[in-house]
């Protein structure tokens, strides 16, 4: 195959039509779609293809990532321009499609992100903030996307998403889970009504970060739909106290850089900037543990059956406990 692991370049050329070579990389970092720097010498393209192997039904899913992008893109939010999509999987093997290629840094590196000084990491954060609730004030009629979702019980559905997706995915047995999700299942919050456009995994790393400490762009879109926005704020908590970035010795959570803000200062930059009720997140807490232990709970499963692509998903499955007990932890403190 000419080119990365899941990129035939002559076939991705061949598909294109006529132009110069193509070269590629893959990116790292990634745990789920498969993502590539490509370039003819000319112009830059990012390409998005699922994983090699353990595709489950809905996830991901090509031509939704690059319809949410086309829409958010259009609206002026920081997402890239998508340029092609393909979800015939005969020219290179898989439905994928390619958008523009963004400039901006993705902060995976504790050291360079603490090199920033305090008060620049303290902004950069509520940067973070800030966008995620300008995604969400953003009107989904209005930007083409009032059927991109069923915000009507969408956390009732979410409860028992995670639920199946955690049985297809089950290599091993994994102590308190299924606990957590009866205990997440008693009582589900209605949410607000409307909903909101939801990233779905929203993060530090999934965003890139230009020179003024702004947010250039919002990657990674494949589980975007139309939802409570309070599911993303709890899930952007979680990640700030788990383990991203790559430190001396380790890896280290966001909220231990010097100049992170305190989760609570999160929470109320939110709801200051949104205009939101962030005062019960509690149950979102929980669940946002919950289903990010089944996200890497699938990455572990992919990795035990020899279908992932890089470096550094031996480790994956170690951090699905603690997220195990977080969930319990956060219910326990409502």
């Amino acid at each position: 195959m000419s080119g990365p692991p899941g990129l035939d370049l002559d076939r991705l050329r061949a598909y294109l039509g006529d132009g110069p070579p193509l070269r590629a990389t893959m990116f790292a970092g990634g745990r789920s779609n498969l993502t590539y720097a490509v370039t003819d010498g000319t112009s830059r393209w990012v390409l998005r293809r699922p994983p090699l192997g353990h595709v489950l039904p809905t996830a991901h899913d090509m031509a939704r990532e690059h319809r949410v992008l086309a829409a958010l893109s259009r609206a002026g939010f920081p997402a890239p321009t998508p340029v092609a999509l393909c979800t015939d999987p005969e020219p290179i093997g898989a439905p994928f499609y390619l958008m523009e290629h963004v400039d901006g840094t993705i902060h995976r590196d504790a050291a360079a992100l603490s090199a920033l000084g305090p008060e620049a990491v303290h902004r950069l954060i509520l940067s973070l903030v800030d966008t995620l609730a300008d995604l969400h004030a953003l009107e989904p009629a209005a930007i083409g996307l009032a059927d991109f979702g069923r915000p009507e019980g969408f956390n009732d559905r979410q409860v028992h998403r995670w639920k199946k997706q955690l049985d297809a995915s089950r290599s091993r047995d994994v102590a308190g889970i299924d606990e957590l999700h009866a205990r997440l299942a008693v009582d589900v919050p209605h949410g607000p009504p409307g909903g909101a456009v939801v990233h779905g995994d929203y993060r530090l790393d999934n965003v890139l970060i230009g020179p003024d400490l702004r947010v250039n762009a919002v990657l990674d879109w494949e589980m975007s739909t139309l939802g409570d926005p309070l599911s993303d704020l709890a899930l952007l908590l979680v990640y700030a106290g788990r383990p991203l970035l790559t430190g001396p010795g380790g890896e280290v959570a966001p909220i231990s850089v010097p100049g992170h803000p305190g989760l609570s200062e999160l929470a109320g930059h939110y709801a200051k900037r949104s205009g939101r009720d962030v005062s019960d997140l509690h149950w979102y807490v929980a669940f946002a543990a919950f289903k990010l232990a089944v996200i890497l709970e699938g990455v572990h499963y992919r990795y035990v059956q020899g279908q992932t692509v890089g470096e550094g998903f031996d480790t994956v499955g170690e951090l699905v406990a603690p997220l195990v007990r977080q969930g319990h932890e956060a219910l326990e403190g409502d």
